[in-house]
């Protein structure tokens, strides 16, 4: 995997940092990579 920098809004850090404390995901990296492969799915990968 490659490291990717991005700022982000502290309400966003917030909300994912309250993701991992009710454990719907391991850590905020997780998160937002699933974030990022839905959006991927969703916008770019759907060639249907």
């Amino acid at each position: 995997m490659k490291l990717v920098t991005l700022h982000l809004p502290d309400t966003y850090i917030q909300d994912l940092e309250k993701l991992v404390q009710q454990k719907r995901y391991p850590n905020r990296s997780e998160a937002i990579r699933v974030a990022v492969r839905d959006l991927l799915k969703s916008e770019a990968w759907n060639t249907g």
